[in-house]
């Protein structure tokens, strides 16, 4: 009888196991699809005037090939990666053909670095520079999908086959609602360069960066990548006040405005007692500066007393100079248990020391980026300079007590020492 209903048991859960094996299950239904991989296109410039030698001493074709080696070799794993060029294949007079000159060099996929290595090798300054053909067919090139998009341009001119104005291609590529985003990078920019380019990146809410040297080039376009594989939080617009009072109230997110050589700018953040503000700041030089620049970002009471700061400073080296601060508001200790502590307006003071050559344009200003978070502050002390230690007479107390015990333990093994000395 036991036998039976033991055979009979081992039926009924072997029969529910093929059912829950051949039915779909509703956990399985409700997994997350899996996110889209990032696309990330390259457009390089391969026109005649890439042939100038200028940037670290060799031709600024050979510096873009360095740094697209560099930047191949980090490129993450989940980025589909493709190259795009223009001007690299007609070098005749006919301008018709030669703003028709833009070709996909690498398709956007999976990365086979030796052969986009390969591919890039091949390249000679040639032709045209026709940037709004190529910008189209780049756009072209990451369509479908919901994956995250962006065009990384990199060019040493203006285009030359208006009217296809590519700061109008950028504005209609943008209409579209499609999240493609377009960087650009100019090599040792003239001044029409840098406003055409500078436009471009606007209207897609990308940046434009001016370079001049092959460390920059890589830096700059491996930072972009990597934006692209781990997007950070999209860029709001704002407006710096000339005074707190007039101020943008922020919130936590990642902000984006422009200042000019040697502006103060104000923002406003509202702190409430136990929370800590941390906010950071990048000034881009976009334009031919001066040698020795910094920037200064200030937290400061609505009294105009300065709360803490945070300050870089340069020397030309590079084109991007950030500093950043953290303010924690301690805790109300006699603050009524059911009543709603009151927030502090903190002000926030952006500045910069930036200077150019007077025949460098001052407007636009430098674009900067405004990061803002506010955290819940530490609940406990984290390191031993919270306890005390390091407030002037703690320490003092403390290295004093060491000394004495110290003292006492050396003069008891002395007497020691003497008595077994004594003894034998």
């Amino acid at each position: 009888m036991i036998t039976r209903k033991r055979l009979a048991t081992g039926a009924v859960a072997l029969l529910a196991a093929l059912t829950a094996a051949l039915l779909p299950t509703s956990a399985a239904a409700d997994e997350p699809v899996a996110k889209e991989s990032p696309k990330v296109e390259l457009v390089l410039d391969v026109s005649g005037s890439m042939r100038a030698k200028d940037i670290d001493g060799k031709s600024r074709m050979s510096a873009a090939k360095q740094a697209f080696n560099e930047v191949l070799d980090a490129v993450p794993e989940e980025v589909r990666l493709g190259i795009r060029t223009l001007g690299a294949d007609y070098p005749g007079p006919d301008r018709k053909r030669g703003c028709k000159d833009t070709r996909q060099l690498y398709p956007v996929g999976p990365l086979d670095r030796t052969e986009a290595k390969t591919a890039v090798a091949t390249l000679a300054p040639t032709g045209w520079t026709p940037i709004g053909p190529a910008l189209l067919g780049a756009a072209e090139d990451l369509e479908g999908g919901d994956a995250t998009r962006r065009i990384v341009l990199i060019t040493d001119g203006e285009d030359t086959c208006a009217p296809l104005d590519p700061c109008q291609v950028a504005r209609e590529i943008a209409a579209k609602g499609i999240h493609l985003v377009i960087d650009t990078l100019g090599l040792v920019p003239d001044a029409k360069t840098r406003q055409q380019l500078t436009c471009i990146a606007e209207a897609t809410g990308g940046t434009y960066t001016s370079v001049h040297r092959t460390e920059e080039l890589s830096r700059r376009v491996k930072q972009l990548v990597d934006r692209a594989a781990d997007p950070v939080v999209t860029p709001v617009g704002t407006k710096g006040a000339a005074r707190c009072v007039d101020a943008p109230q922020l919130k936590a997110g990642l902000y984006t405005d422009r200042e000019t050589f040697g502006e103060h700018r104000w923002y406003r953040v509202d702190l409430l007692p136990g929370q800590e503000l941390r906010a950071s700041v990048s000034v881009s030089a976009d334009r031919a500066v001066n040698n020795d620049y910094g920037v200064l970002l200030r937290a400061v009471t609505l009294h105009g007393r300065e709360i803490v700061r945070g300050s870089e400073a340069g020397d030309g080296r590079t084109d991007v100079i950030s500093t950043g601060l953290r303010y924690p508001k301690p805790e109300l200790d006699d603050a009524p248990g059911d009543a709603k502590p009151a927030a502090e307006t903190v002000c926030l003071q952006v500045s910069n020391s930036f200077s150019a050559p007077p025949s460098v344009k001052t407007t636009p200003g430098m674009p900067i980026e405004l990061t803002v978070d506010v955290v819940d502050g530490p609940s406990a002390a984290s390191d031993v300079a919270a306890f005390g230690l390091g407030r002037g007479w703690w320490l003092l107390g403390v290295l004093v007590l060491t000394g004495f015990l110290a003292g006492l333990l050396w003069g008891w093994v002395s007497r020691w020492r003497v008595a077994v000395w004594r003894t034998n």
